[in-house]
């Protein structure tokens, strides 16, 4: 009867497993690594609510839901700027963006040196995949790099001088690579280009392969510690969902367009439950921390607007969406797991973290010694990640649209070039004090009640170390 019992509890155990998840009834030994792996999904363009358990209320994300019942999630969680460059810039680096000037998307030549921008993040910066390999790690890089290479920029440097093992991107680098269209614009140079293995796939495919990539490579590495980034792409607008992926959400989005972002969004979910089967079925879940998160708020393309069509991607109680500095820009979904260390099914509420933290966290987490004596702007918020509150010591500062950049679609999404963020209170202004407005953020999530007026002893100490802290960044433009 004892063995009826344990075959049942196992059994319900397999049943309330995320739906995507299939691990084979052969579980593979466990490994003899004790050092924490790490893998971090990156996504492009996905907004804080378009995961259904940070309130996505049209589509169903089983997978990243099912991550984020078995760990943590962080509901006050910044990228460190709302577009995409420079915003991997500063997870890669812990710095902010502006010190390396990529305060914008990397572009042509000619746009990039208009915006006071380089061509590429130089390889002399530290990153975190350095670190992790100076300690033995095997490290990986599979999906969106955007951090130097493509379009007319073929000299940038290949993602294994950033400290990757292997990689595969698509168009926005260079090396191994996926490109979907011979005749698009930003894609179409890159085929000219003889670096790295070329890989003619639909961009409905680029998920999948990705996490491909990632599963036989965590597969040939599971004996040493690894590092995997997988970035997907496909959520990031055009969506080209295959046939069959569409067909499912046909007609249920309120247009075509929204029909082709629920089916993009339903794929990649089924891709990233392939992935986490996969540490399952290897027995490396429990000693492999995952994080998972957005580089940026959703969409937000005039043209939508023109055609009276709502972007999709959904952003919650938030107000703004992409290449905006209101929270809808910058404030993504978060979930880190790691189940040796980690409690299952916890939320934090209360602790500020950003992407640039996520470096000096994970060194601080996994015991590792960093050679480099570079000071990181990411402060170590271990022990939020860990489950714990924690405050951290600074405040956290923005900067987007000074030298140039996209703006938002909708212009109510236009905000002030400048933003702040000190415990519940952000401040927000141009360079030249203009625009000024505060916002708290405790009591008002969707920046609706500006009380900068009622307040001006905060605003006035908030201004000053948002403009010296613009002072200092702007310096990098002009030396």
């Amino acid at each position: 009867m004892k063995f009826i019992a344990l075959v049942a509890l196992l059994a319900l155990a397999a049943c309330e497993l995320s739906p995507n998840r299939h691990p084979s009834k052969y579980i593979e030994d466990k490994p003899t690594s004790t050092k924490p792996n790490v893998i971090l999904i990156f996504i492009d363009d996905m907004g804080f609510a378009d995961i259904s358990g940070f309130g996505n209320p049209a589509v169903n994300t089983p997978n990243m839901d099912h991550l984020a019942k078995e760990g943590l999630r962080l509901t006050n969680f910044y990228v460190n700027s709302p577009i995409c460059s420079a915003s991997r810039v500063a997870l890669k680096t812990g710095l902010y963006p502006q010190r390396t000037r990529i305060h914008s998307f990397l572009s042509t030549r000619k746009h990039n040196k208009r915006r006071k921008m380089p061509n590429y993040l130089p390889d002399t910066y530290n990153t975190y995949a350095k670190v992790f390999k100076e300690n033995g790690y095997a490290t990986a890089h599979f999906g969106k790099w955007h951090i130097g290479g493509g379009r007319d920029v073929n000299d940038a440097p290949l993602p294994q001088a950033y400290g990757y093992d292997k990689s595969l991107v698509a168009f926005e680098g260079l090396g191994d690579r996926i490109l979907w269209s011979k005749t698009a614009g930003n894609i179409a140079p890159s085929w000219n280009y003889n670096i790295g293995k070329i890989y003619d796939l639909p961009k409905h495919q680029t998920t999948e392969t990705y996490v491909n990539r990632a599963i036989k490579f965590i597969r040939k590495n599971r004996e040493r510690p690894f590092l995997v980034n997988v970035f997907p792409n496909d959520v990031h607008d055009a969506h080209e969902p295959s046939q069959a992926q569409l067909e499912k959400w046909k007609g249920k989005g309120s247009s075509l367009s929204e029909d082709k972002f629920f089916a993009v969004l339903d794929e990649m979910d089924k891709q990233i439950g392939r992935l986490l089967g996969a540490l399952d079925k290897l027995n490396l879940s429990d000693n492999t921390i995952v994080i998972l998160t957005s580089d940026n708020g959703p969409t937000d393309w005039k043209r939508y607007y023109d055609k009276n069509i709502k972007p999709p991607g959904f952003t919650g109680p938030f107000f703004g969406r992409k290449w905006s500095l209101y929270e809808g820009g910058i404030r993504m979904p978060f979930i880190i797991r790691w189940p040796e260390k980690i409690d299952a099914n916890q939320t934090n509420d209360t602790s500020v973290v950003a992407a640039m933290d996520i470096f000096p966290s994970l060194i601080k987490i996994a015991n590792l010694k960093n050679r480099n004596s570079l000071t990181l702007d990411g402060e170590d918020m271990s022990q939020a990640l860990l489950g714990k509150n924690k405050k951290r010591l600074k405040p956290l500062f923005w900067e987007y649209g000074v030298y140039g950049s996209i703006k938002p679609g909708k212009k109510a999404h236009h905000s002030p070039k400048l933003a702040m963020r000190n415990e519940r209170y952000k401040l927000l202004l141009n360079p030249d004090g203009s625009e000024l407005k505060m916002f708290d953020l405790l009591n008002d999530q969707g920046e609706k009640h500006d009380i900068a007026a009622g307040n001006q002893v905060l605003v006035d100490a908030m201004k000053k170390q948002l403009l010296d802290w613009w002072k200092e960044m702007n310096s990098y433009y002009h030396d």
